[in-house]
């Protein structure tokens, strides 16, 4: 067994996974809100991809590339018309308006797609890879992580050194001091949950040119991106990349063992860093 190349794959596996966890977790870092749905707008994203790039016959770089503004745009729209109105002390509302967005996502993609699996065609790139040494690195796993990266690197940009990201920090700390130095936290919840559906786009991309996917997925990719979210401590975006690379290797290097250990590995993982560090490795001072 190559440990090396079990460890390499698992790095790349958790730029993924960090992709599916970003947008979670700038939601969640901004307005303390839990999104049951995450998972399945990201498969709705991915079919939105797969739409564009067989009706109009794009690359799903391209495709994507399309999607990005329609989705800041349904994001920006969910969260100023619904989500909004959610938002207080009480954490239930927001979970049972999205947990009921998740069952309309998830039976309005069956009933246009029906319950077949499919996948976005990438071409050549499926199956390309790079040699380093004994390792071979497939060039979409790559692609994926560098992404990861450039997502983590973006946000961190606006979030820290933007007007943007000063008014996103005031109405995280306290919502009714930002209005009264004239930021309208409607609007800046809206634009937040816009750039986070922007990032479920490209984790999409990625989950549909890797693997089939279904309507009926996004849960588990849910319970990914709420692992790497918590491992790496809410409120750090490079924490998250560090917890969707925890919970990647983790599953590699179980599935290494023993196939049927995958999935179990990486959940063993997550609770073992929980019971070490409850707030997770990089947590961010909130109050």
């Amino acid at each position: 067994m190559n440990w090396l190349d079990t460890i390499v794959q698992g790095v790349l596996l958790g730029g993924l996974y960090a992709l599916f966890a970003a947008g979670l977790g700038l939601v969640f870092g901004i307005m303390r809100l839990v999104n049951l749905a995450h998972g399945d707008l990201i498969v709705l994203a991915a079919f939105l991809v797969l739409l564009l790039a067989s009706a109009l016959g794009l690359s799903p770089f391209v495709a994507a590339a399309l999607a990005l503004p329609a989705m800041f745009a349904f994001g920006w729209a969910l969260q100023f018309v619904v989500l909004n109105r959610t938002l207080g002390k009480d954490i239930l509302p927001p979970l049972l308006v999205t947990f009921g967005l998740s069952i309309v996502i998830q039976n309005g993609l069956l009933e246009g797609f029906s319950a077949d699996s499919r996948r976005i065609p990438a071409g050549a790139l499926e199956t390309a890879s790079l040699q380093f040494g004994p390792v071979s690195v497939g060039t979409m796993p790559l692609l994926t992580f560098l992404s990861a990266i450039g997502v983590i690197v973006a946000l961190n940009l606006i979030f820290y050194h933007t007007d943007l990201g000063r008014a996103f920090r005031a109405t995280s700390d306290d919502r009714a001091t930002a209005g009264l130095m004239g930021i309208r936290a409607d609007r800046i919840f809206a634009t937040a949950t816009g750039l986070a559906m922007m990032v479920v786009t490209i984790a999409a991309l990625y989950l549909g040119t890797r693997a089939n996917f279904d309507p009926t997925m996004g849960p588990a990719r849910l319970i990914y991106a709420f692992e790497a979210v918590i491992i790496g401590g809410l409120g750090s975006f490079w924490g998250t990349l560090a917890g969707g690379i925890i919970l990647g290797v983790s599953q590699t290097i179980g599935a290494a063992i023993n196939p049927e250990w995958q999935i179990l590995a990486g959940h063993v993982a997550f609770l073992l860093v929980l019971l070490a560090r409850p707030r997770g490795l990089f947590p961010r001072a909130v109050d």
